[in-house]
């Protein structure tokens, strides 16, 4: 057996410890999506998609998302954005100050593939992180 790192892909394991999205990272209560909503310092607006933003006392970004039926009426949709939210703050919550971040829909994403919706959320990510400096 060789004595070598573990890797996945040219990325060490080490490096991908780094990369977590743990509970410490997620709005969790009622409560604190209240204080995001009524208390929101900035909004950022995207063609299908808006981020509630408010600075918190913890140590890190915190993030939570408000998907309706309204909006995304099928499981399968509101999983999928949620789950590209979730990968993209994973990737950048390193380099974001410490806010609390909710996402919700503006209008139906139903013609909305993954990679614009990527776009979007990275978009919104990079105007945050652009207001960091």
């Amino acid at each position: 057996m060789s004595t070598t790192p573990t890797t996945i892909g040219a990325v060490s394991l080490p490096e991908l410890a780094a990369y977590k999205f743990t509970k410490a990272q997620r709005l969790l209560t009622p409560t604190a999506y209240r204080l995001v909503f009524d208390g929101t310092e900035r909004k950022l607006h995207q063609a299908h998609l808006m981020a509630f933003i408010r600075s918190n006392e913890e140590s890190q970004a915190r993030i939570g998302m408000a998907i309706t039926k309204k909006k995304v009426p099928t499981a399968v949709e509101r999983n999928r954005i949620k789950r590209h939210i979730r990968e993209q703050f994973r990737h950048c919550a390193a380099q974001l100050k410490s806010y609390d971040i909710v996402f919700i829909v503006k209008k139906p994403i139903n013609d909305l593939d993954n990679k614009e919706l990527i776009n979007e959320i990275n978009a919104i990510f990079k105007k945050i992180k652009k207001n960091n400096k």
